[in-house]
């Protein structure tokens, strides 16, 4: 005979008086945690007691009941109610809402206590999210929300930014597909259909940390912090109608501007008006770049200007400072350190002495209707003019004759020898040439890549990658005086035993600066740019460059090391392993001049030890991946780690090729052909590559839905 289930019977509800009613020693809560009792106060006295109290009756020595009931069960309630009862906003004998358990029950009040705080399950934070939106939606607004809910209004924010990301991705996140920290990073960019692009891409991947899902959201952006926007100023790319992205749960350095067209433009807009003012000051040319080339001077003549005096009231304020800067000094001299406050005055008094000091420069006016003027960003943002420089067309007409003795342009041996490759773009009211991207900016051909064919590199690209080499050759001749000399004595041997190349001088032997009119734009920050540049500038510091007669007396004593040094250095400048058009119609170099350049090259890399790698150069997805076709990157993969790591880019789109070749290849000393030296043992395709593909630590997608022939050979190995 099957037994009936016995019914459940549940505790009844009664309102009971407030003073009827005491905290039981059997509340298992003791630590503070959440919410506090004055915030749930005034939370009960704006919408009510949601939730009513557990109670007991309470019991005399006899087992009577009191009439007083003791509460195992919401206690920070009770605690909230005291408080408002102490306010006198609650009157003592208010009904509470209680739910009556039987003092004969069998449940324990710590049962009871221990019960609420353990099964109520917390609301999952997408739910709050949500509940956050629908309350604004109703018109409550962020301020509102936040004071009802005892949060910052930043917090409010927070929840509704998370609640704005996609929907389809919200929904991977309310089943645990992703975690609060990803969904946080998915806020950058308001664009939903970029985030569900950019959750494609990562959700199979090996890194889907948040740094790289807002590194993928923001990739297309211009951080706030760049030059650029510094100078623009983020408050006026927003008024043109820029969009900027912002991340609100942790330090965005004043976020991404998402057009960088628009932030191009306005630069370039900005830099106008600052060269519009130097019309007045009368030269020549003015030249607008948001960032000069490296090696933007060479062959021009630098002014020499003289400071300009100090006006009667700036000496009278210099006067002031020093004399209270002395004062100081001398009143605190005895002292083994200077108190705070005084250090500082101190600092106070240098700076602004310097800006008094630092005098703008008056050139002789005949001088600057010849020169001209550099228009350009400096590193932090700050619009940066250099004026006064001379191109060697626009030098006096008799100063040129002198020096070429026949009245013939100097041009005439060497072509365009020196000269900026700069050209009148634009003149203003004044007379003023002001030129913007003076530098040819070529856009690379479309490449077919559907045969996958092994092209050759792109010929500017070519001129870039020995632009690099160029300028490493010329560091290290700068250092290695044998070898400096070594050339200049196969220079003046060429000139004197074969006639071919003979010419009318009685000595052909000179050092021309190369311009480099192709370059990566992070040539002139590299390392041996810097290197160049410092030597340089420690030469200019001491050789007496007034008149020839010092400049030799000075030559004359130096010791043989030293001269060895500046022969060495000077020579290098004349150094020339660039790549370039060969021209068939006999203007420029020919093929056979080009070939044997080249090779002369690469004899004096092996004679300094050139190592482009040591030097600095890596292939990257801007300096090199994303400007060659598919076929050159696999290559690249294949020689550096082997046949079956390249296989496994081979299903990738050409922008991941290239991303997770650029990560395959780092540290690997791969390089291209162009760059290599003949004498040293190079990559060769699988006898190289199988050997470094051992421990090639691959990302997951990578070995998905990859061909059967590629899963069987990795299965083979």
């Amino acid at each position: 005979m099957t037994k009936a289930a016995q019914k459940i019977t549940l505790s009844l509800s009664q309102d009971i008086p407030f003073d009827k009613l005491v905290l039981s020693q059997s509340n298992v809560r003791r630590i503070k945690a959440g919410v506090s009792v004055e915030e749930l106060a005034e939370d009960i006295a704006r919408r009510g007691l949601l939730q009513g109290l557990n109670v007991r009756p309470m019991l005399d020595a006899d087992g009577v009941e009191t009439g007083m009931f003791e509460i195992p069960a919401g206690g920070r309630r009770f605690q909230a109610l005291s408080l408002l009862v102490k306010q006198k906003r609650l009157v003592k004998s208010a009904p509470i809402p209680c739910i009556v358990r039987d003092a004969a029950s069998e449940i324990l009040a710590e049962d009871d206590s221990l019960a609420e705080n353990m099964q109520r399950v917390a609301l999952h934070p997408l739910d709050q999210f949500r509940a956050f939106e629908a309350l604004r939606e109703k018109g409550q607004g962020e301020e509102a929300i936040a004071a009802a809910f005892f949060v910052t209004p930043q917090i409010v924010k927070q929840r509704l930014k998370l609640a704005s990301v996609a929907p389809a991705l919200l929904e991977v996140y309310g089943e645990d597909g992703m975690t609060l920290e990803q969904l946080m990073a998915f806020t950058v960019n308001p664009d939903h259909g970029r985030q569900v692009q950019v959750w494609d891409a990562v959700k199979n991947s090996w890194n889907k940390e948040p740094y790289a899902i807002r590194r993928m959201l923001t990739e297309t952006s211009v951080r706030a912090s760049d030059r650029r926007a510094v100078f623009v100023g983020v408050d006026a790319y927003e008024a043109a109608g820029g969009l900027v992205l912002r991340d609100l749960f942790q330090g965005d350095d004043g976020g991404w501007l998402e057009d960088p067209a628009l932030l191009d433009r306005l630069v370039s807009e900005k830099l106008q008006v600052e060269a519009e003012a130097l019309v007045s000051e009368g030269w020549k040319w003015i030249e607008v770049a948001t960032d000069l080339p490296y090696g933007y001077s060479h062959g021009m003549r630098r002014l020499a200007g003289d400071p300009a005096p100090l006006t009667d009231e700036e000496s009278a304020a210099h006067a002031t400072l020093l004399a209270e800067y002395r004062a100081l000094e001398e009143e605190y001299s005895g002292q083994d350190e200077y108190p705070e406050e005084i250090d500082a005055r101190l600092g106070q008094l240098e700076m602004a002495m310097e800006a008094l000091e630092q005098r703008p420069l008056i050139y002789d006016p005949a001088e600057v209707g010849r020169a001209g003027v550099f228009v350009t960003l400096d590193r932090d943002g700050s619009p940066a003019v250099y004026r006064g420089y001379v191109r060697p067309e626009d030098e006096p007409r008799e100063e040129t004759a002198v020096q070429d003795g026949d009245g013939e342009d100097d041009m005439g041996q060497g072509g365009d020898v020196g000269v900026s490759s700069w050209k009148p773009s634009a003149t203003s009211a004044g007379g003023t040439v002001i030129t913007s991207g003076g530098q040819p900016i070529g856009a690379d051909p479309t490449e077919d890549e559907e045969d996958g064919a092994l092209k050759p590199l792109p010929e500017r690209l070519v001129i870039e990658l020995t632009a690099h080499r160029t300028l490493a050759l010329r560091e290290a001749i700068g250092r290695s005086p044998d070898v400096a000399l070594t050339l200049l004595l196969l220079k003046l041997v060429t000139d004197t035993f074969r006639t071919s190349s003979a010419s009318g001088s009685c000595l052909e032997a000179s050092v021309r600066h190369v311009y480099m009119s192709a370059q990566a734009p992070d040539l002139k920050d590299s390392v041996v740019a810097k290197l160049v540049d410092e030597r340089h500038a420690a030469w200019e510091a001491d050789l007496p460059l007034g008149d020839d007669a010092t400049l030799w007396e000075y030559l004359t004593a130096l010791d043989q090391s030293s001269r060895l040094a500046l022969l060495a250095h000077c020579l290098s400048f004349g150094i020339n392993a660039l790549h370039e058009k060969v021209n068939p119609y006999g203007a420029g170099i020919s093929a056979s001049g080009l070939t044997r350049r080249m090779a002369h090259a690469d004899l004096v890399a092996r004679a300094v030890d050139l190592d482009m790698v040591e030097a600095g150069w890596e292939p990257t997805v801007d300096g090199y991946l994303n400007r060659v076709p598919k076929a050159r990157i696999l290559e690249a993969v294949r020689e550096a780690k082997g046949e079956g790591t390249a296989q496994l880019l081979d299903h990738l789109k050409k922008g991941e090729m290239a991303t997770e070749a650029e990560r395959l290849l780092k540290g690997s000393g791969w390089l291209p052909e162009v760059l290599r030296r003949a004498d040293l043992v190079t990559f060769d395709g699988e006898a190289v590559g199988e050997g470094r593909g051992e421990d090639v630590d691959l990302p997951a997608f990578l070995t998905a839905d990859l061909p059967d022939s590629v899963a069987s050979m990795m299965a083979a190995e």
